[in-house]
C-alpha cells in the first residue's frame, strides 16, 4: 500500500510527463493499428467484390487476352455433358458525372444463375421477372445502395464510359443485399444480361470465363478431366479461388512494407516508454532507497514499476487504438489509389473494423510498454540501498555503461549485417537485419553522445562563455536520462533520412528511366480505370488509321497490354510493335542489343523485364512458356531490360509474334514520331480534332507523359511519407518529455546559479543550448546511421521486395532537413523549462528537493 501511494503521488506532481509518454505510445500504436486496418479493408473490399462475382463457383474456364469463343458453352454443355455452368462477361466501368467513381459490371445468363449466384436468382426489387434483363437490351440491375448513392431510381438512365466511351444504359431494377456482408459485396456492382455486357464491353461473341460447380472426390476429378478433354487451345480450367491468390501474392511485398514502416513508430514508441520508465525510476531513486531501508522487497520494487508500465500501457493503447481508427480512414484512401495505382481496381468504400488488428495493436502496445519497463524495473530492484540515495553514482554508472552498451551495439550490428546478407530472398528476414541494425546504431548513441558534449565542451565555452561550458558538462552529467531520448529522436531522425534517400533514389532512377524510355514525340490511349500501367482498353481501329494518317507523323509504334497465364501464374504481356529508331528507349541488363532486335522482330523471342526475371528467377536463354490461343508455347528469353513501370514485371514479344499465336488484334496505346520540325503541342491539338469524338482519348506529349508518370510515382510514396511523419512525431514527443523533464529535475541546481548571479537571459542560453547540443547530436549520428538505412533499403530491401536496381542518389537537402529537424526538436523541449526557470525566483528554486 506504501508503495502504490507513492507511485500515484509521484504520477500527480508529473502529470505532463506522463501525458507526453502516452500521446507518444498511442502514436506508435495508432500508426500500427491504422495500417493495418487499411490494408485489411482494402482486401476484404476486393475479396468481397470477386465473392459477388464468383459466387458459389468451385472452378472457372478462362483463356487468353480476349477471353473464351462463346461457343466453348455448347462443348462443355453438350459434348462433355458438363452441368451446372454460367457463362460470365466482366468489365470495369466509370459512370459520368461521378468523377473517380468506378463500378463492375458482370454480364450473366440470369437462367444459369440460380446455382452460382443466390442474389440473382431471387429476382431483383421492382421487375416482375429476371428474365426482362434478356428481351430489353441496354438494361441493368444494381444494388440498391449504389443506386442511391449514384441518385437513379427505376427507368432511370445511367451513363456509364467503358474505354473512353459513352454508354448509356436503363435501371430496371435494384439487387437487395441480404446482410451487412451482402450489402459490402454488391456495392459497386451493375449486372446486366451476356448480350448487353458484350456489347458495352466490346466484346462480341466473347466471355471472360465460365463458371463451374464441380463436387470434391473422385467425380470431381472426372468432371474436371472431361472439362480439360473438351476445351479449345488456350483454354483452361482453374480453382475459382485461383484469383483471390494472386492477388494476394500481388500486394504481399506492398503489406509488407507498410508494415515494416509502421513498426518502426512502434519502435521509437518503445524508446519513449523506456525513457518514461527510466526517469520515473530515476525521480524517485531516493525514495526507493529509503524504502528499500525500511524493508520493501526487490519483487515488490519490481511489482510497482511494471505495474505502472501496464497501467501506461493500458491507457496509452486504449488511445491509440481509437486514434488508429480514425487515422485509418485517411490512410486507407492512399493505399486504394497505391493499389489501382499499381496493381488492381478496388473500389472501398467503407472502413472494415477488425478484431483481430485490434487485439494485436493492443498486444503490441501493451506488451511494448511492458518489455521496455524491465531493465527499468530491474535497475530500481537491484541498485545497492545507499547507491540508490545518491543521484551521482547512477550517472557514473550510466557513463561507465556508455562502452559496454557500445561494444553490444557492435555485436547488435554485426549481427544484423549477417542477418541481412545472409536472409535470401526472405522479406521478414531482411526486415529483422534492419531493425537489428537500427538497435545497434541505438546502442552506440550514449558512449558517441559523451564523446561528442566532451568535444563540444570548449567550443561552447568560447561562444557562450559560462552557459556553453555548463551546458556541455550538464549532458555529460545527465546521460542515464538523455541517452535513450536522444537514441530515439536518432532513431527517428535515422529513418526520416533513410526512407527520404530511398524515395530520392528512386525518383531520380525512374526520371533517368524516363528520358531514355519515352523516344516518341505524343503518345495516344484509351482512358483505363488504372492509374499505372493497364493496357486493357482498346483503341477503336478508325481513330488508329486515322491518327497513323495524320499530317506531321512520320512514324508509329504500337502496344498492346494482355493478361497471360504462364506455369507460374498471371504474366503482363505487351505486344510491341516498334521500328529501329525506338531501339534505343531500353537499356539492356542482360543481352546485347545487336543480337536481340534480330531475335526479337523476327525469331519469336521474347524480352523480359528486370522485376519479372528476378521473381521468376529467369536468365538469358531461358524458355519462357506461356499459354497462347494455340496452345503452350515457349518463348526463348534473348533479354532483360530496366523497366520500372511495374513491380510484378512484364513480358514483351513482337506484334508479329503475339499475332501469331493470339487472337487479338486490338491495340492499346500508339508512340507517335513527328516530323522534323514539328511542333509537338501543336500537333496534340491537331491529332485530337482528327481523332473525333466516337472516343474519348488521352493525347499526350512526351513531356506532358512524363510528367503523369512522375505524379503516380509520387502518389505511390504519398503514404510512405506519412508515416514518415508520424514515426518522428512519435520522437519528438519522446523527446520533448525527456528533456523537459530533464530541465524541471535541475530546478535546484539552476537556483544555485541564479543565487550566485546567474541572469534570466543567460538561464536561456543555458536550457537552450543544452538542448540544441543533444538535438545536433541526435541529428549528427542520424545522418550516417541514416545513410547505411538507405543503402540497406535500397540494395536490399528494394530488391528482394519489387526486383528493381535503383541508382544510389544522397540529396544534400535531405540531410539538412534531418538535422534541423532533431535541432528544432530538442530546442522546442528547452522552450517551457527555460522560460519557467528564467522567471522563477532563486528562494523557490532552493526548496523544490
Amino acid at each position: 500500500m506504501t508503495l502504490l501511494r507513492a507511485s500515484v503521488r509521484h504520477l500527480r506532481r508529473h502529470p505532463g510527463q506522463a501525458g507526453l509518454s502516452l500521446l507518444g505510445i498511442a502514436l506508435g500504436v495508432a500508426v500500427v493499428v491504422s495500417v493495418d486496418l487499411s490494408s485489411a479493408s482494402a482486401r476484404r473490399a476486393f475479396a468481397l467484390s470477386a465473392e459477388a462475382v464468383t459466387g458459389r463457383a468451385t472452378h472457372q474456364v478462362v483463356g487468353g487476352p480476349r477471353g473464351l469463343d462463346e461457343r466453348v458453352l455448347v462443348q462443355l454443355s453438350r459434348e462433355a455433358g458438363i452441368h451446372p455452368l454460367a457463362p460470365v462477361v466482366e468489365g470495369w466501368v466509370s459512370v459520368q458525372g461521378a468523377p473517380g467513381r468506378t463500378l463492375r459490371l458482370l454480364g450473366v445468363d440470369p437462367f444459369s444463375e440460380a446455382p452460382f449466384r443466390p442474389y440473382l436468382g431471387r429476382g431483383a426489387a421492382g421487375i416482375p421477372t429476371i428474365g426482362t434483363l434478356v428481351t430489353e437490351p441496354g438494361t441493368v440491375l444494381v444494388s440498391s445502395e449504389t443506386a442511391a448513392e449514384l441518385g437513379v431510381g427505376m427507368s432511370a438512365t445511367l451513363v456509364l464510359r467503358v474505354a473512353g466511351r459513352a454508354r448509356p444504359v436503363r435501371v430496371i431494377g435494384l439487387i437487395e443485399p441480404g446482410g451487412a456482408r451482402s450489402r459490402q459485396a454488391l456495392a459497386g456492382l451493375v449486372v446486366a444480361d451476356l448480350a448487353t455486357a458484350q456489347e458495352l464491353l466490346d466484346r462480341p461473341g466473347r466471355l471472360s470465363h465460365v463458371d463451374l460447380a464441380i463436387p470434391s472426390g473422385s467425380h470431381g476429378e472426372q468432371l474436371l478431366a472431361r472439362v480439360r478433354a473438351a476445351l479449345p487451345p488456350g483454354a483452361e480450367v482453374v480453382p475459382a479461388a485461383a484469383r483471390s491468390e494472386f492477388v494476394g501474392a500481388l500486394t504481399r511485398a506492398f503489406d509488407v512494407n507498410l508494415t515494416a514502416l509502421s513498426l518502426l513508430a512502434l519502435v521509437v514508441g518503445l524508446f519513449l516508454a523506456y525513457n518514461t520508465m527510466t526517469l520515473s525510476v530515476v525521480q524517485r531513486r531516493a525514495t526507493i532507497g529509503m524504502l528499500r531501508a525500511l524493508g520493501v522487497t526487490r519483487a515488490e520494487i519490481v511489482a510497482v514499476v511494471l505495474a505502472e508500465a501496464f497501467l501506461l500501457g493500458v491507457v496509452a493503447t486504449a488511445l491509440g487504438l481509437g486514434l488508429g481508427v480514425a487515422l485509418a480512414g485517411g490512410l486507407l484512401r492512399l493505399v486504394t489509389r497505391t493499389i489501382n495505382d499499381l496493381y488492381f481496381v478496388v473500389v472501398v468504400r467503407e472502413l472494415a473494423l477488425s478484431p483481430a488488428v485490434l487485439a494485436k495493436g493492443a498486444a503490441l502496445g501493451i506488451g511494448a510498454t511492458l518489455l521496455a519497463a524491465l531493465v527499468p524495473a530491474a535497475e530500481a530492484a537491484t541498485a545497492p540501498v545507499g547507491d540508490a540515495i545518491r543521484r551521482i553514482v547512477l550517472e557514473a554508472r550510466a557513463r561507465r555503461a556508455a562502452p559496454r552498451a557500445a561494444a553490444a551495439g557492435l555485436a547488435v550490428l554485426a549481427t544484423g549485417g549477417l542477418v541481412v546478407a545472409g536472409a535470401g530472398r526472405s522479406l521478414a528476414l531482411s526486415y529483422a537485419g534492419l531493425f537489428a541494425l537500427i538497435l545497434g546504431a541505438a546502442l552506440l548513441t550514449p558512449l558517441a553522445m559523451v564523446g561528442a558534449a566532451t568535444a563540444a565542451g570548449a567550443a561552447l565555452g568560447r561562444l557562450f562563455g559560462l552557459p556553453g561550458r555548463l551546458a556541455a558538462r550538464g549532458v555529460l552529467s545527465t546521460v542515464s536520462r538523455t541517452g535513450v531520448a536522444v537514441a530515439a529522436l536518432m532513431v527517428a531522425v535515422a529513418a526520416t533520412v533513410g526512407v527520404g534517400v530511398m524515395i530520392r533514389s528512386f525518383r531520380a532512377t525512374v526520371v533517368r528511366w524516363l528520358e531514355t524510355s519515352l523516344v516518341a514525340d505524343v503518345y495516344v490511349a484509351a482512358p483505363t480505370i488504372r492509374g499505372g500501367r493497364g493496357g486493357e482498353s482498346t483503341l477503336d481501329p478508325d481513330v488508329v488509321a486515322r491518327l497513323r494518317a495524320a499530317p506531321g507523323v512520320a512514324a508509329v509504334g504500337t502496344y498492346r497490354g494482355a493478361r497471360v497465364t504462364s506455369p507460374s501464374g498471371s504474366t503482363q504481356l505487351v505486344a510491341l510493335g516498334i521500328g529501329p529508331a525506338s531501339y534505343r528507349q531500353f537499356r539492356f541488363l542482360a543481352g546485347s542489343p545487336e543480337t536481340v532486335w534480330p531475335a526479337f522482330q523476327e525469331g519469336g523471342a521474347a524480352i523480359v523485364s528486370e522485376p519479372y526475371a528476378y521473381r521468376h528467377r529467369l536468365t538469358v536463354g531461358a524458355p519462357l512458356r506461356l499459354r497462347t490461343d494455340r496452345g503452350e508455347r515457349a518463348f526463348p528469353i534473348v533479354g532483360v531490360f530496366a523497366d520500372y513501370g511495374s513491380d510484378q514485371g512484364v513480358v514483351m514479344v513482337s506484334r508479329r509474334t503475339y499475332e501469331a499465336y493470339w487472337d487479338d488484334p486490338g491495340v492499346s496505346s500508339l508512340g507517335l514520331v513527328l516530323a522534323p520540325g514539328s511542333d509537338a503541342d501543336l500537333v496534340v491539338q491537331q491529332l485530337r480534332a482528327r481523332a473525333g469524338e466516337s472516343q474519348d482519348l488521352l493525347i499526350r506529349s512526351n513531356r506532358a507523359l512524363r510528367e503523369a508518370s512522375l505524379e503516380i510515382f509520387d502518389r505511390t510514396f504519398a503514404i510512405t511519407a506519412v508515416l514518415r511523419v508520424l514515426a518522428t512525431a512519435v520522437a519528438v514527443i519522446g523527446v520533448l518529455s525527456a528533456l523537459m523533464a530533464l530541465q524541471l529535475e535541475r530546478a535546484r541546481e539552476l537556483g544555485v546559479l541564479r543565487a550566485q548571479g546567474l541572469m534570466p537571459r543567460e538561464v536561456w542560453r543555458l536550457v537552450l543550448t543544452q538542448t540544441s547540443l543533444l538535438g545536433g547530436i541526435a541529428g549528427g549520428l542520424a545522418v550516417p546511421v541514416g545513410i547505411g538505412l538507405a543503402l540497406v533499403l535500397i540494395h536490399v530491401i528494394n530488391r528482394r521486395a519489387f526486383g528493381w536496381s535503383i541508382e544510389t542518389t544522397v540529396p544534400a537537402d535531405v540531410l539538412v532537413q534531418a538535422v534541423g529537424l532533431a535541432i528544432l526538436a530538442a530546442l522546442a523541449a528547452g522552450v517551457y523549462p527555460a522560460w519557467r526557470m528564467a522567471r522563477t525566483p532563486p528562494a523557490p528554486a532552493l526548496r523544490e528537493e
